[in-house]
């Protein structure tokens, strides 16, 4: 940034505080600034030994909070690993790391694991983060603080402008980032993500605290970085889409058969499983349960651009699906583990569908009225558990420790639990 941008963007801050107006929204400069460079330019892509090494000593020796984000590449690879991770820290500057020709930066992990993390929608890269052994003790998440905010966008270029009144180009979000060497455009917009964002977190926090939800987002920092690795998906293969098209357990078994050799050659590849197969190719199978190559290759999705032997790999799956005995097919559904849809609610337990209407309309009124998104004032399944299993007692206490139960923070408990005890009470 040139001088005469660090002032507009001091100015800016002063002049808004980053505060947005009752509806929910920073009132932006009437002319917001494009960022074009970074302010000491494009970093080199930090991608050996001896160069990562002087980039742990620098921001060890850094001040205050580091901003942090990572690139995937969602749609072309297999997994969502990072191939790229940026950092920026007051003292230390900006970084730029090649996590694949340096896959281990735990030891970044360890100098800056004391520090405060900024990071933009914590939860998609703290899991490929945590793959390279960067793993943090603390956290500022500025797309969770725009939203307990009430700021009604908080896509990363749209909080920049709205807050600090300067505009990111996000020409490049969705491109290869496994591509190598990365062009150089794709690195000034990497290094951009990071160059203000400690600015936004300090805006917000100001914010926050002025509408006296501070202390909520601290609890949900919290509660983000301290949440263990999620475990693995049970039947993944039943998340294709169009599976509600599916309803008898032989197509059932296709789909699972095909996903499962669609995954094998995609994770072998390492290509995005779309690039293999995709779904909707997958449930035309399932449908028409092709007898044949012949007939196979007549479903859309497997034309002319799949040759001999990819379809014979193909129909290979659907004849095991076809060949397997009742005893073995899929059931219908998903194993449950908690309540069941809550469009069955009204057959199974009229009651329980109405303590779920009243507690549903009781939470979106009180999430209009503190400016929240109801599903960050409280998780809907939450409010589903509660609402199909009530405790037995119906009192403050018990429905207060039924919420703590199901993982809700304290600050929710707190907002929430007069809300659903009088849905409780008033079908009980």
């Amino acid at each position: 940034m040139t001088d005469a941008q660090e002032t507009a963007a001091d100015t800016s801050l002063r002049t808004t505080g980053g505060a947005p107006p009752d509806e929910g929204g920073v009132t932006p400069q009437a002319q917001p600034i494009p960022l074009l460079e970074p302010r000491e330019g494009i970093p080199p892509v930090i991608a050996d030994a001896d160069a990562l090494a002087e980039v742990v000593a620098a921001f060890a020796a850094g001040s205050g909070p580091v901003a942090v984000d990572a690139e995937r590449a969602s749609g072309y690879r297999y997994g969502q690993r990072a191939y790229l991770v940026q950092l920026r820290r007051e003292g230390a500057g900006t970084a730029l790391i090649d996590p694949v020709a340096c896959p281990d930066l735990s030891g970044l992990g360890a100098a800056i694991g004391s520090a405060e993390w900024d990071l933009h929608a914590a939860t998609q890269d703290l899991p490929c983060l945590r793959d390279i052994g960067m793993i943090p003790t603390r956290i500022f998440d500025t797309e969770l603080a725009g939203r307990l905010a009430g700021f009604p966008r908080v896509g990363l270029g749209a909080m920049v402008e709205g807050v600090l009144g300067y505009t990111l180009e996000k020409g490049h979000s969705a491109v290869d980032w496994s591509t190598r060497p990365l062009p150089e455009p794709w690195l000034r917009y990497a290094a951009l993500d990071v160059e203000l964002l400690v600015d936004l977190r300090d805006a917000l926090e100001k914010e926050l605290e002025r509408q006296g939800k501070l202390d909520w987002a601290l609890q949900e920092f919290e509660a983000i970085a301290t949440a263990p690795p999620a475990p693995p998906r049970k039947d993944p293969w039943r998340r294709t889409s169009g599976m509600h098209k599916v309803r008898k357990r032989r197509q059932m078994a296709v789909v699972r058969e095909l996903w499962t050799a669609r995954d094998r050659i995609a994770q072998r590849r390492d290509v995005s499983p779309g690039k293999v197969l995709s779904d909707a190719a997958i449930i035309e199978a399932a449908l028409a349960l092709p007898p044949n190559v012949h007939a196979l290759g007549a479903l859309p999705g497997f034309g002319h651009r799949v040759n001999r032997r990819q379809l014979e790999q193909w129909q290979a799956s659907v004849d095991r699906a076809r060949e397997l005995p009742e005893s073995e097919l899929p059931q219908p559904g998903s194993p449950l583990a908690g309540p069941p849809p809550p469009r069955a609610w009204a057959d199974r337990d009229p009651v329980a569908a109405a303590r779920l209407s009243a507690a549903r309309a009781g939470v979106i009124a009180r999430a209009e009225e503190l400016r929240l998104p109801q599903e960050n004032l409280i998780a809907p399944d939450t409010v589903r558990r509660l609402c199909w299993e009530p405790p037995a007692e119906t009192a403050p206490e018990a429905v207060a420790q039924a919420l703590r139960d199901h993982g809700a923070r304290p600050w929710q408990v707190e907002l929430v639990t007069p809300v659903l005890l009088k849905a409780l009470r008033e079908h009980p």
